[in-house]
């Protein structure tokens, strides 16, 4: 007799899982219906930044107040 009630808890178990795993994919549809890949949402990809910094400066370097004392340019 424990034997039937340890076999119907296992397979009430896994139905139960089974019931989970289902209702979690219909809840990832929907979230994936609300955003279709080719809106891209906001932060994410790899898109170049249009303010992005140049590799290189384009000016000199300006002279620091420490620089100044030490002899360094005027």
């Amino acid at each position: 007799m424990e034997t039937i009630i340890t076999v119907a808890v296992i397979i009430l178990m896994i139905v139960a899982g089974v019931v989970l795993i289902h209702r979690l994919n219909a809840q990832h549809d929907e979230r994936i219906a609300a955003f279709p890949y080719y809106e891209a949402l906001r932060g994410s990809g790899r898109r170049s930044c249009p303010n992005r910094q140049p590799a290189e400066p384009t000016e000199p370097p300006v002279a620091t107040h420490h620089e100044n004392r030490a002899g360094g340019r005027r």
